[in-house]
């Protein structure tokens, strides 16, 4: 370990190898959030705290300068500190930094004592105490880092406390004491660990020592805090008085012990955090009563016998089990037969086992009110099966298992079982298969588990498909698993299966449930709300959130939160197979269409207000079906579409399948905004892919144009100029042919930018041109405002600053009289950013805020980015380059959110340009760097020109001749696409000579 935390700051071996105060507290700080970039503010407040001074920024910067070289003589990397636009952060292996690997062992010390090895347990703790060597960063007076070391040293006592938990059970108390009475001389408010100190005393026979701890910590108790000892501290206390202590041994056990518990079965993993929550939560909270409930599959009996095992130790008496049968092909078992059962269990003759159900369950209590017994109820059915199995006496155990939410009971603690992580489902497929075939396919293995949901009785399955099929690679199954008619007819072993386990759990529910569920399985998408059940129920919203409620109380489908739901992959998958039983074929094909309507008509009002503020409506629907759901989702605003990306690009592909194809391409069309302003490329890519491809197959030529110039879109985001503008092109040609006016101004409005863009600002200028005749002829005022926004734009680019003006004013003029808050936004910026570049400082700083205002109001955040990129040059110009820096980050946030790339690489070259001016040449030229070879990949000649000249004004004073060639690079590229930067270049290229 190179570096420690754990203790005084230790740097390469050594205590003392950076001596200097503020950069100890940026190691220090960089060291706790080890991994992660920690913002510049966050490492100023921890130097200067309320008082940083103006320099503070600079000064940080030779903190870190100095940081590195120290770092390099003691032979670590020169990255081991990195530099992000936000901050700076430390990039190690977790090897290095004691604090890891503290963390590390702590988690396999638990995940042990979880599995039943104590012995394991308590070596893994030890070695992770071992690498302490006294308070966390000791010596470092930062506030900020020792509110961040004393989260380090509660996390030492957590682990001591938990390590001396597993030594006091493997009887080690008389090693405890003197390690246990300095733990507690140091932290006197410490219940537990005075508690742990009351049970080593006892164990050793001085139970009056371990009575005066207690008094003295009464004592301090009520003078520091005003109050009495905890509860639990105060029954240990009680029985420390009636000597009677869970650490007096197994010689206390009675003959009789009952033991009924199924064997706990070998392999299991993957709960051991539930495991070690609930074992803690009835060891220490006296939680007597445990419900257990999750899906089909999810281990809840494999888990309740684990700890019952694990605590048996606690239940001398007895160990009972009993199968209720909730969910089987039985019939569940009544309360009488099933008391008569454990009341067998107990060792109580058939011939005293009463005739009458309430004497029965009294007989039951009473055996019981004098044991400390556990009790696991498996397979529930209801609350109602359950209460009166529920035994009276304190000190009793019951752990309930049921795929159903037992609501009805007075009292038990929940706790609903979530699906295993991946490593912990690969994990158990490699126990079951063999952990060497599923280590050589790391890969296939991450597939299988995904594709059985993370469902244990589903690996299980799976995994025994492996272990008897020696031949098989594990690629095999995956590729089974995602083939043929789905994942469920190859999830079966014997008399075992994951759809018939689904199945019971599906006949117990209503019929009304019955059928929302089946249609539920159409939904593509991971979650969906109960507006959207309603409308592919066609039942009324309270009938359907009835219905939800139950099956949510079934586990046949998770409420994420509230009013939102989502079905497990293997359920969902299950709902669709009862779909395509002979006889559903109308009550599918009619509930998927109002599936598809639904969404589209949300989503073509929202595009209407979006991109016209509702003045028309981009496409011409029918009215709704349900217009209450609709109105409903539209209310959400544009956190519809976010909600429901995933989902609208899985219906485009859905309505394709299934021959809708005027849904195909209508919902592409109307999501297409929300994936634009979002930066969600790849999806809009996608969408308009399989609409132009169902548009074709219906021969619908208007439909054809609308997809070509949508998708045209996404291709200009990327700098993919030439392919965009051949779709566009080709959507031109479509729309003159039909006489589709309109949509032809649009196209050639978007063909002007495409060309500008690719550095043709005459060729963009000619369409633009066109557009505006075509518009003035229609007089239509609301289509001349986006022709202007986009002219002033081409001429802002070109560098005809006076055409430009005119022109952004007019468009100005016009977004009032149209009442257009998008377009006013944008024509506030165009202007402002002109009168900028004509040296009017003060208007343009007033338009410029203003038109931030706006797009932040509206959510636009790649406008907001260009506009805080142009008012952080202003402040750059004007001589307060930390200011600019600031800005030009806030803008790569925002332009990073709306997925542009280029204008990602535009704002990193502006913060590269205001890092410069602030005497960072080194971090500068990296990042100019950096952009350089992005901007290439890209294509984006402009931001490539822009990087070179970057890289030569970091270059000039120590390498002219670098320079040169980067500046004359430069300046080619500015001549490519006309870009009025090529004269400063061209001035600072003189200069050199």
């Amino acid at each position: 370990m190179r570096f420690g935390i754990l203790g005084p700051l230790r740097v390469g071996g050594g205590e003392a190898t950076v001596t200097a105060g503020r950069d100890r507290v940026v190691l220090a700080m960089l060291l706790l959030r080890a991994g992660r970039v920690v913002p510049v503010e966050d490492l100023v407040d921890a130097v200067w705290e309320e008082r940083p001074p103006a320099t503070a920024r600079a000064q940080l910067q030779s903190c870190v300068s100095r940081l590195r070289q120290r770092l390099a003589a003691l032979g670590l990397p020169a990255d081991v500190i990195v530099t992000d636009p936000v901050g700076y952060g430390v990039r190690i292996d977790p090897t290095d930094l004691d604090a890891e690997v503290f963390a590390r062992r702590v988690e396999a010390a638990r995940a042990a004592g979880a599995a039943g090895q104590p012995a394991e347990a308590r070596r893994h703790y030890r070695d992770a105490l071992a690498l302490w060597r006294g308070p966390a960063l000791g010596g470092i007076p930062s506030r900020s880092v020792r509110r961040r070391a004393q989260a380090l040293d509660e996390q030492r006592l957590a682990a001591l406390e938990e390590c001396v938990d597993v030594e006091l059970r493997l009887r080690q108390a008389a090693d405890l004491l003197d390690e246990l009475t300095e733990a507690v001389d140091r932290h006197p408010l410490r219940e537990r660990l005075r508690g742990q100190l009351m049970l080593a005393l006892s164990a050793v026979g001085r139970q009056a020592d371990a009575l005066a701890v207690y008094r003295e910590g009464r004592r301090i108790y009520a003078d520091e805090l005003g109050i009495e000892p905890g509860a639990a501290l105060q029954e240990l206390h009680q029985r420390v008085l009636a000597g009677d202590l869970a650490m007096s041994g197994p010689e206390n056990r009675t003959a009789t012990l009952v033991r009924s518990l199924p064997r706990a079965i070998s392999d299991f993993t993957g709960r051991q955090q539930t495991m070690a929550r609930l074992v803690k939560e009835i060891e220490e909270d006296a939680a007597r009563i445990q419900l257990i409930d999750g899906m089909a599959g999810s281990g809840k009996t494999t888990l309740a016998v684990h700890v019952a095992t694990a605590l048996a130790d606690r239940y001398p008496d007895a160990h009972l089990f009993i199968d209720l049968h909730g969910h089987s092909e039985r019939t569940p078992l009544a309360p009488a037969a099933a008391v008569a059962t454990l009341l067998r269990q107990l060792g109580v003759p058939a011939e005293r086992v009463p005739l009458d159900l309430d004497d029965r369950i009294a007989l039951w209590r009473s055996e019981l009110a004098g044991r400390r017994a556990l009790v696991v109820l498996d397979n529930a059915a209801s609350a109602d099966q359950v209460a009166p199995l529920l035994p009276t006496g304190p000190d009793c155990l019951v752990l309930i298992t049921s795929r159903r939410r037992l609501i009805g009971l007075d009292e038990g603690r929940p706790s609903s079982l979530p699906l295993l992580d991946e490593d912990e489902a690969v994990e158990l497929l490699g126990r079951v298969a063999g952990e060497e075939r599923i280590d050589a396919e790391p890969e296939a293995a991450a597939e299988v588990v995904r594709r059985c949901g993370y469902l244990p009785l589903a690996i299980r399955l799976a995994g025994a498909r492996l272990a008897h099929r020696p031949r098989w690679r594990v690629a095999d199954l995956a590729d089974r698993l995602g083939a043929g008619p789905g994942p469920l007819a190859e999830l079966a072993a014997g008399q075992r299966s994951v759809g018939q386990a689904f199945t019971l759990s599906y006949a117990q529910v209503s019929s009304a449930a019955q059928r929302v569920f089946r249609l539920l399985g159409l939904h593509p998408g991971v979650r969906f709300d109960n507006r959207v059940a309603a409308a592919l129920a066609e039942l009324p919203l309270p009938e359907t959130q009835d219905v939800l409620d139950e099956l949510v109380d079934a586990h046949l489908a998770e409420e994420a939160e509230p009013g939102r739901y989502r079905l497990h992959d293997l359920i969902r998958e299950y709902a669709r197979t009862l779909l395509t039983e002979p006889g559903r074929a109308d009550e599918r094909r009619a509930a998927l269409e109002r599936l598809l309507d639904h969404h589209l008509h949300v989503a073509a009002k929202l595009a209407s207000q979006i991109e016209s503020g509702g003045r028309y409506q981009p496409l011409k629907l029918p009215p709704p079906a349900r217009p209450e759901l609709v109105a409903a989702g539209v209310a959400q605003g544009t956190g519809w579409y976010d909600e429901n990306r995933g989902v609208l690009t899985a219906l485009v592909s859905l309505a394709e399948a299934e021959g809708f194809p005027r849904h195909c391409w209508q919902l592409a069309r109307a999501v297409w905004r929300s994936h634009f302003n979002g930066g969600h490329l790849d999806e809009l890519i996608e969408t308009h892919t399989v609409g132009l491809r169902a548009a074709e197959r219906s021969g619908d030529e208007a439909a054809v144009a609308t997809m070509l110039n949508y998708l045209s879109s996404a291709y200009l985001r990327l700098a993919r100029f030439h392919e965009a503008i051949r779709l566009m092109e080709v959507a031109l040609d479509l729309r003159r042919r039909l006489g589709l006016r309109h949509e032809e101004r649009v196209t050639l409005w978007n063909l002007g930018v495409s060309y500008s863009a690719n550095g043709n600002h005459r060729r963009g200028m000619e369409c633009l041109e066109s557009a505006r005749t075509l518009t003035l002829d229609a007089a239509d005022q609301a289509v001349l405002v986006n022709v202007y926004n986009n002219m002033s734009y081409v001429l802002l680019c070109w560098g005809r600053y006076e055409e430009a003006l005119r022109v952004g004013r007019l468009h100005l003029m016009l977004t009032r009289q149209v009442d257009d808050r998008r377009q006013l936004a944008n024509a506030m910026g165009h202007v402002g950013m002109v009168r900028h570049r004509m040296g009017d400082l003060a208007p343009a700083r007033r338009l410029l805020r203003t038109a931030l205002h706006l797009k932040r109001r509206m959510g636009n955040r790649f406008g907001e980015g260009e506009v805080l990129n142009e008012i952080g040059v202003m402040e750059r110009n004007a001589g307060r380059p930390v200011q600019a820096a600031a800005l030009h980050r806030e803008a790569l946030v925002a332009i990073s959110e709306a997925g542009d790339q280029i204008g990602q690489c535009a704002s990193r070259n502006l913060l590269a340009r205001a890092i410069l001016d602030q005497g960072d040449v080194s971090s500068a030229l990296d990042l100019h760097r950096r952009v350089l070879a992005d901007a290439t990949r890209l294509g984006a000649r402009y931001e490539q020109a822009r990087a070179l000249d970057g890289i030569a004004r970091c270059l000039r004073d120590t390498d002219p001749a670098a320079a040169r060639s980067h500046w004359t690079r430069a300046l080619a590229l500015f001549r490519q696409v006309e870009s009025p930067d090529q004269h400063e270049v061209e001035r600072l290229l003189a200069e050199l000579d």
